[in-house]
């Protein structure tokens, strides 16, 4: 798992209301871990709701019960079996901030690769070949209802994570998550490094390039003792990527060290903060 940023994450969370759909065979199947995360996330001050499909029967009596016992700071809310599940869930009030679905994996494209985030404007751009870049057969309908409830104002953020050990976690308090987020409502800022936080979250981003054999080694170090040249893309207050600033001469500067975090890659996040680096109130900083 990726390393946690508590302090800098939670701050958008606390006070607000996380909903976690999970649907029968996914919620038996990883029943200890979910439960793990969400009562994580109530122990960080963020209000959950938990939706599942489970038939109220006698045989799942006993794991009811375990719900109701072990989130009881956790509203639980039951979508009846014959519903569409997606639909259900997604015209309930309280889902006006952020739904979380759980599912077997995260959506991947035509290649197999993890989709990080994606935007209604972008589904729907290419709505046509939309089907065959989501590889995920069976999520293709949902994906349209999905749009519609985002378009509508209902939602602000939907994400499709893996169901398993830490995956909530993983997706609302790390710089990489766990699996894709949609929304519209990204706000970008760029700025100078200020904080020590600043400078752990630029280190974590530029220790995955490095790993990877993209980046020059910088150690946490450097950064800090040259926190004045870094500059930092936030998107919703959140650092994913950095750039540094290298002087060259009086008249010259030079673009080193950009790097943006995996799940913000092909959102044109790198194109954002170049233009913002090279702009003359950037330089004149």
């Amino acid at each position: 798992m990726g390393q946690l940023y508590l302090n800098e994450y939670a701050k958008h969370l606390v006070g607000k209301r996380v909903c976690i759909a999970c649907r029968e065979g996914i919620l038996r199947d990883n029943f200890t871990e979910i439960i793990a995360d969400i009562k994580f996330l109530n122990r960080n001050g963020v209000l959950t709701t938990l939706f599942h499909n489970l038939p109220n029967r006698f045989a799942n009596q006993k794991l009811l019960s375990q719900l109701e016992k072990r989130l009881p700071d956790t509203r639980i809310t039951r979508i009846a079996p014959d519903e569409n599940f997606y639909s259900a869930v997604l015209v309930q009030p309280e889902v006006q901030f952020k739904v979380i679905f759980l599912e077997r994996r995260f959506l991947i494209d035509n290649k197999g690769y993890k989709i990080n985030t994606l935007t209604t404007g972008s589904i729907r751009d290419s709505l046509d070949d939309f089907a065959s870049r989501i590889a995920n057969v069976n999520f293709k309908d949902t994906i349209n209802i999905i749009c519609e409830t985002i378009e509508a104002g209902k939602c602000e953020r939907i994400h499709i994570l893996p169901a398993g050990k830490n995956s909530i976690k993983q997706e609302l308090f790390t710089v990489e998550g766990s699996g894709t987020m949609i929304a519209d409502n990204f706000t970008e800022r760029f700025r100078r490094v200020e904080t020590d936080e600043d400078v752990a979250v630029v280190n974590r981003i530029l220790s995955m390039y490095k790993r990877a054999g993209f980046l020059k080694p910088r150690s946490k170090h450097y950064v800090t003792e040259h926190r004045n040249n870094f500059y930092v893309t936030e998107i919703d207050s959140i650092i994913v990527g950095c750039v540094e600033q290298k002087i060259v001469d009086d008249k010259t500067i030079e673009l080193g060290a950009l790097a943006i975090s995996t799940r913000f890659r092909n959102q044109r996040v790198g194109v954002y903060t170049c233009l913002l680096y090279t702009s003359p109130s950037t330089r004149d900083n």
